[in-house]
């Protein structure tokens, strides 16, 4: 009788060890599953014999790819559509990268033990794996190897298949993150090609991106409205910006900084070289200037200011700067009992919540806002004129919201940041 292979026992561990965790479905984030895949992968390589005559070099993927194109193949059509869908996407270069794309969308599908089955079914199994070196061809190992995947295959997943771009190179994947901007004419990223990917070098003062306080330097841009730029050519960022010009843009990034707050390993390589072709290169931890402070708190990952809502009052049909100041004493003059509230100034919009308990006071896209600006006299209360959204035209009227900070930097800053969003805006109709 065959011992134990100790694969499929630390394939058993990695197993029981994702159950331990206790998350349903099991994220990118189980501190297990890049163990589970990495012996899965070793399991599926080993004794696998190579070609003869040749340069290409066999891998399980290559297997799996010619199972579609064997007869018997036909009784399962779900292995096509997954291999076709493999084949298609865009960041994956080699067949190793393909191979690890296939095996996170078989665990998405609770697809990996019905392929694999099918797999050590086929009539070329010999061909492909010597049955005293492999786990797949080995009769005793076979069926306990199988056993296990039948396993997996009855939890549930939810992965995200967006995030390839680094399987050709490694199964620990990165943080990615999303930008999303209004149309603007310059967005003010200085870009880097390396390797066929695009590095943020800088982003430059007062610029759209460093208002916006997502994009930081380091990070890797990865998509571009769904376009994948990976294996990007000098300038293909431009050339797809170009052809989007006056339409939102939704950018993909891949974040140098990892969960542990390290720089994500397998960027260390492209670091080290950017470093030597841009000296000046530093990596970015935060958004300039943003520090948290008193009169500023974080919220899913942004810092908010915190002011005090003082109330609003209609000031007509004409909602231009002139008009703050009429709108200011008219709030003061009500006297109403103030109301600290979250002030966050979006890329797209402006949203004020009540910090206790937290729910959304006011949400205005910049276009809704038609001034903003303080008073003279008193520093550290500012306003806002806003259309009257319950009004349509021709009877639209505009409302004044007055606030007041803590001091009056936060106050100018706030304003500078209004004022500089709707500088960077496009709006197109």
């Amino acid at each position: 009788m065959a011992g134990k292979e100790p694969l499929v026992t630390t394939l058993k561990t990695c197993i029981l060890s994702m159950q331990a965790e206790g998350c349903c479905p099991v994220t990118d984030t189980s501190l297990h599953l890049a163990s589970f895949c990495e012996v899965l992968e070793m399991i599926l390589r080993k004794g696998m014999t190579q070609p003869v005559l040749g340069f290409k070099k066999r891998d399980y993927w290559t297997c799996l790819e010619e199972c579609c194109q064997l007869d018997d193949c036909c009784r399962l059509p779900q292995l096509s559509v997954l291999v076709e869908r493999t084949n298609s996407c865009e960041k994956l270069l080699s067949t190793q990268g393909r191979g690890r794309y296939f095996l996170r969308l078989a665990l998405s599908r609770r697809f990996l033990g019905t392929a694999l089955r099918h797999l050590v079914c086929t009539p070329k199994m010999q061909e492909w794996y010597d049955p005293q070196g492999s786990i797949l061809a080995h009769e005793d190992f076979r069926e306990p190897f199988l056993s296990l995947v039948l396993v997996v295959s009855e939890m549930s997943f939810s992965l995200d298949l967006e995030n390839s771009s680094f399987l050709d190179e490694s199964w620990l994947l990165p943080v990615c993150g999303i930008y999303e901007t209004v149309p603007c004419r310059e967005l003010g990223m200085e870009l880097r090609y390396l390797e066929g990917r695009i590095f943020v070098t800088e982003v430059l003062p007062g610029s759209q991106t460093e208002i916006d306080e997502v994009v930081l330097a380091g990070d890797v841009i990865d998509e571009i409205n769904g376009v994948s730029l990976r294996y990007a050519v000098n300038g293909q960022a431009g050339t797809v910006l170009n052809k989007l010009k006056g339409v939102p843009l939704k950018f993909r990034l891949i974040r140098w900084k990892w969960h542990d707050g390290a720089v994500y390993r397998p960027l260390l390589p492209y670091l080290k070289v950017l470093r030597e072709k841009v000296p000046a290169f530093q990596l970015q931890h935060r958004p300039r200037d943003l520090e948290p402070r008193e009169d500023r708190c974080l919220q899913d990952g942004r810092l908010l200011y915190v002011v005090r809502y003082l109330g609003q009052a209609n000031v007509g049909v004409y909602g231009g700067k002139e008009v703050l100041d009429r709108g200011i004493l008219m709030v003061l003059e009500q006297r109403l009992p103030s109301k600290e509230v979250m002030f966050d100034v979006k890329e797209t919009e402006i949203i004020i919540k009540a910090k206790t308990p937290s729910q959304v006071l006011f949400r205005h896209s910049y276009p809704d806002i038609s001034s903003v600006g303080r008073r003279l006299d008193n520093a550290n209360i500012f306003a806002l004129c806003t259309v009257d959204t319950k009004m349509f035209p021709p009877d639209t009227t505009f409302n004044c919201l007055v606030f007041q900070t803590n001091s009056s930097d936060q106050c100018e800053e706030i304003i500078k940041r209004i004022a500089t969003g709707f500088k960077h805006t496009e709006w197109f109709v």
